[in-house]
């Protein structure tokens, strides 16, 4: 096992800044995920603890060594790519061992290992099968194993459940999280699904544009985002947002924070409005409710009552809302401006 660190890391591609004086530092054991849009920086990060890619400037620490100039196969790390990268030509053990073979391992020692690494990943009725003969499932354990096979003290993944279908990536995820209560290393994982975040992360490290928006548990990222664009890419639906003044100030609340009724009822927050769009998701129904005052907001109910063109009326308790400050960064309950802000939403309440 081994903590990494970042320490002022940036990185530079064709003389454009992607990365500026990143610090960071990802606990020794936790599977912490790197989650974010398309060209945040994640897969960035990822490389340079690989040392395939080395930033631009800062150092990387692994388990308190700089590794900057060591060579990646030095580092004690391991790499699942979202394509697998096995050899279609050899068979599942072939793959398994290939870096076994490579370091001169006896033959009685890779034997061993891939046979203890292929149970334990599920896989010892598939040694002597070709690659393509497994399903996707398969070929993602494949890739594990021959990371497992190296023991690393870090595990590095780089969207490797992309290519898998819905309910595939499900079971997958479950692996995962299993695999990594048996092994107890740490894993780095990026992906840009915030349900994989959510579902998978000890840590998640949220970012955007090459900063990190939030680093904390699943929980305290969806419970307490620290800016607008915490509380809207953590959930689904994501979190509504509206105006509160003309200041660039917004509330905000989740989708399964509404009561919606045919009567108003008593909440800090209530609007009239029409149903637009139903969608009848199985244990829960998700609804695009449009206000008398044009404002667009889902909302999920467990129960199956509303229909497309039916007005009904949307009621959010006050402590449900959130609050968000011209700077974009939440406004938190001891915070002066929060009673301020509890007063003017008052005033936008509607029907």
């Amino acid at each position: 096992m081994a903590s990494i660190e970042f320490v002022k890391v940036s990185k530079w591609f064709d003389r454009q800044p992607v990365i500026q004086n990143l610090d960071l530092t990802i606990e020794d054991g936790k599977f912490t995920v790197l989650v974010g849009p398309s060209g945040c920086g994640k897969t960035t990060l990822l490389r340079m603890i690989a040392g395939i890619d080395p930033q631009t400037s800062g150092s990387v620490l692994i388990d308190g060594q700089d590794v900057t100039r060591i060579a990646p196969g030095k580092r004690g790390v391991a790499m699942v790519f979202q394509n697998y990268a096995i050899y279609p030509t050899m068979s599942v053990r072939e793959n398994i061992e290939f870096g076994l073979v490579n370091n001169k391992v006896p033959k009685a020692d890779r034997t061993r290992l891939v046979e203890t690494i292929g149970e334990t990943v599920g896989l010892n009725d598939y040694l002597d099968r070709r690659p393509s003969t497994l399903s996707g499932g398969q070929r993602q354990r494949v890739a594990l194993a021959r990371a497992m096979v190296k023991n690393p003290s870090v595990f590095l993944m780089d969207e490797p459940l992309s290519n898998l279908d819905a309910k595939l990536r499900v079971q997958m995820r479950i692996e995962l999280i299993e695999l990594h209560k048996k092994l107890g290393t740490t894993f780095v994982y990026v992906t840009h699904d915030q349900v994989e975040a959510m579902s998978m992360a000890d840590t998640i490290v949220l970012m955007n544009k090459g900063v990190i928006q939030q680093e904390a548990p699943p929980e305290i990222v969806y419970r307490k985002p620290r800016n607008r664009f915490a509380a809207q890419f953590i959930g689904v639906p994501p979190m509504n947002i509206a105006p509160l003044g003309n200041d660039n100030t917004t509330f905000g609340f989740r989708p399964e924070s509404v009561v919606v009724g045919t009567e108003p009822g008593s909440f800090h927050y209530k609007a009239k409005g029409e149903i637009i769009t139903r969608e009848m998701l199985g244990a829960e129904t998700i609804y695009q409710v449009k206000t008398t005052e044009g404002q667009a907001f889902m909302v999920k109910c467990l129960e199956d009552e509303f229909h497309v063109d039916q007005e009904v009326y949307l009621g959010v308790p006050a402590d449900k809302l959130f609050f968000f400050g011209a700077d974009e960064k939440r406004v938190e309950e001891q915070d002066a401006r929060y009673r301020e802000f509890m007063e003017r939403l008052r005033g936008l309440v509607h029907g």
